[in-house]
């Protein structure tokens, strides 16, 4: 599922951009959640997964610039879509790193060519992300981010750098194959990161979050020249 926010304090244009991205999606075949926000000081409260914001620049109090600076601030890695009347406002959105902007008022055109580009964008990145789903529940995860995975009684539990764990359903084979080779298979109940691998000694595989690994005697051996592989294409 993808997550959209529209935070604008015209009621009618958030209506627009809701029926657009709407529309959109649904020729694509994507499942999607909407959210409407009509001040920054909103948004700013809203503690859920955003992936695309459409966001007005001019509203009262907190303007849209204001309010993107602080979402960044606090790690906030969507994409930012600006909407706007005011052509010459774009300059600024390279501060916040802004996808793109919309010119008020917004054409269904020109909002479907900004769309191509950005789900472009989005099938891209999701090769370097994965997709977790837990019961109703979904959540990306950049693979980068996981140290090392374990699974305990058919439960696989993903280690991230933040020092979150999360937990679903999965068969750790099925697991090993939707990540990239920078990932190794070093016991039969774990797979780890070699991005965040710090050093190994005495069968143990020690990660930079404090994390120590079982490495198997049978993977030992195997793990040594992977770790040469590794550092030679890095």
């Amino acid at each position: 599922m993808i997550h959209i926010v529209i935070c604008d304090d015209e009621t009618y244009m958030s209506h627009h951009i809701r029926t657009m991205a709407s529309d959109f999606f649904r020729k694509k075949n994507r499942e999607i959640s909407l959210r409407l926000f009509s001040s920054g000081e909103e948004l700013l409260d809203y503690d859920g997964q955003i992936d695309i914001l459409f966001l007005d620049i001019q509203m009262k109090d907190m303007d849209g610039m204001e309010t993107a600076r602080k979402l960044r601030a606090d790690k906030f890695r969507g994409f930012i879509i600006f909407i706007t009347v005011l052509k010459e406002m774009v300059f600024r959105s390279f501060e916040v790193q802004a996808y793109d902007y919309l010119v008020k008022p917004v054409k269904e055109k020109q909002f479907e060519r900004t769309m191509e580009r950005l789900y472009a964008s989005m099938c891209s990145a999701s090769e370097d992300r994965l997709l977790v789903q837990k019961r109703y529940e979904s959540r990306i995860i950049r693979k980068e981010e996981i140290v090392f995975c374990e699974i305990i009684d058919r439960k696989i539990y993903l280690n991230l750098a933040s020092g979150d764990v999360v937990d679903y359903y999965e068969r750790i084979e099925n697991l090993e194959t939707k990540l990239d080779d920078y990932f190794f298979r070093c016991h039969r109940s774990y797979l780890i990161n070699l991005k965040h691998l710090k050093g190994y000694k005495n069968g143990i595989a020690y990660m930079d979050n404090g994390g120590e690994i079982p490495v198997s005697r049978l993977r030992s051996r195997e793990l040594s020249s992977v770790v040469l592989q590794y550092m030679k294409n890095m």
